[in-house]
């Protein structure tokens, strides 16, 4: 069995900027003892490790280095997902079971907090919701176990968050969600709490605009990554089904002011008649692509890269859209055709925007 204590204290040690020397004395140690631990010349005793454990938050198995590998818990874990597929109760049980004997597997105490999260939410429980926060408190301690990118201590938090939501505490919540909301991630979820839950609309309104002009950003950068997959396929219905649904959404929410939504109007357009061509539909291409080039020339005569035009989002102009094709809505046009390889629309483009 490989250990990596030393490693860990001394990253423990760098992440809390601590010198040797703090470290040493906050443990009661020599500086030369601790210098032997983080070299792997010597190791600490038991009582000690137990100490630095509680030092750094942490447990002694994440302290070591120690990660569980036991086909039994693997067989454990799959009876409580199964259980839980019908909302058995029984599953609680097999959890309290499972986690007397592996408590310090994160994975496992993370999974259990989500059924409590789920069980106690569903059955409005607080005894199970007391319970999944104690388990998600002890996922943050155990979280260097984590190899999952999907899963960081803003997800926990943000279970961590709809416990207490659950709980009528809704301002710890909060609290949480807007403490880890680095890139607005959570600005959907402060928004919908403020407004839902806490009768406070006024507050929620900047969190629930960028929500939606994050949104509405990624949802068409989403869409144009499935028209490639669909292109993959020589799906076209799908194409076409999705491309057109992207367009709807465009119509519904945006205004008659001019502004970056006409750029990605035209962006899509112009994906549109490439589907269209694909389709054999000629007639239905050319017009499409037509429509494409009259809102890019439109857009480039008096760019306008804010999102002034969105409706519900208040004051959307002080937010900007840049695209990585390029500044001018004629120019990223040609390029988005260009990687879609179709040398009979790029010259067609050419033709009708004159870009070169």
């Amino acid at each position: 069995m490989e250990l990596s204590l030393s490693e860990n204290i001394r990253k423990m040690r760098k992440e809390r900027k601590l010198t040797q020397e703090k470290l040493a004395e906050a443990l009661g140690v020599t500086v030369g003892a601790v210098y032997k631990w983080e070299a792997g010349l010597s190791q600490p005793e038991l009582e000690l490790i137990m100490e630095m454990a509680d030092f750094f938050d942490t447990s002694v198995d994440v302290l070591l280095g120690y990660r569980m590998q036991d086909n039994r818990l693997e067989a454990l874990t799959k009876r409580i997902t199964e259980l839980c597929r019908t909302m058995d109760p029984a599953a609680l049980t097999e959890i309290e079971k499972t986690l007397a004997k592996y408590p310090n597997s994160f994975r496992l105490v993370y999974e259990s907090a989500g059924i409590y999260l789920a069980f106690g939410a569903s059955n409005n429980d607080k005894t199970q919701l007391r319970r999944a926060l104690e388990l998600l408190e002890q996922a943050r301690i155990l979280l260097p176990q984590n190899d999952d990118p999907r899963i960081s201590e803003a997800s926990i938090c943000n279970n961590m968050a709809t416990a207490y939501l659950k709980l009528g505490e809704c301002e710890k919540g909060l609290q949480l969600l807007k403490d880890h909301n680095a890139g607005r991630v959570f600005s959907p979820e402060i928004g919908g709490y403020l407004a839902v839950f806490m009768d406070r609309p006024d507050e929620a309104v900047p969190f629930l605009s960028e929500a939606l002009l994050d949104g509405i950003s990624g949802l068409f950068t989403v869409i144009a990554g499935y028209v490639f997959l669909f292109r993959s396929r020589k799906d076209w219905e799908s194409a076409l089904a999705i491309v057109n649904w992207g367009l709807d959404l465009l119509t519904g929410i945006k205004t008659e002011a001019a502004d970056v939504m006409d750029k990605t109007r035209a962006e899509m357009l112009a994906v549109l008649a490439y589907v269209q061509a694909r389709m054999g539909r000629t007639e239905e291409s050319r017009d499409s692509l037509e429509k494409a080039a009259e809102t890019a020339l439109r857009f480039d005569s008096t760019p306008d890269y804010s999102f002034k035009s969105l409706r519900f989002a208040e004051h959307p102009e002080q937010a900007l859209m840049y695209d990585i094709l390029g500044a001018s809505a004629c120019g990223t046009t040609a390029a988005l055709l260009d990687l879609l390889g179709d040398e009979t629309l790029a010259a067609q483009w050419k033709e009708l925007t004159g870009n070169e």
